[in-house]
């Protein structure tokens, strides 16, 4: 589940700070600060759902402002899609919101 949240995380700052011409955002990017799978890795063995949630809701927030905030189409899908990541309350159901924003900054990307 960490690589998926890393992905995630990396997907949404490629979305709000890359830009065509310059160096592609990559895994050990400053950017990325405490986004990394060690961290989340950390975050899971201790059972920090609402850290997780935290530091995956600061990176979704940056790509949504990216992409024209909620008044956009892909904007509203993306805001639904964090709002149903952000209203897990138990770790064992986290998967299947992450999966849905995997699949859809990884589209948008």
């Amino acid at each position: 589940m960490e690589l998926l949240l890393e992905t995630v995380a990396l997907y949404s700052l490629k979305l709000a700070y890359e830009t065509e011409g310059h160096s592609p955002i990559l895994r050990d990017d400053p950017l990325m600060g405490s986004c990394d799978r060690e961290v989340f890795e950390l975050l899971i063995r201790r059972g920090d759902l609402a850290g997780i949630q935290g530091e995956i809701g600061r990176c979704l927030d940056l790509a949504l402002g990216a992409i024209g905030g909620v008044d956009t189409v892909l904007g509203r899908e993306l805001h639904r899609l964090a709002a149903d990541f952000r209203a897990v309350q138990k770790m064992d159901d986290l998967y299947a919101p992450l999966i849905a924003l995997h699949g859809y900054v990884k589209d948008i990307l």
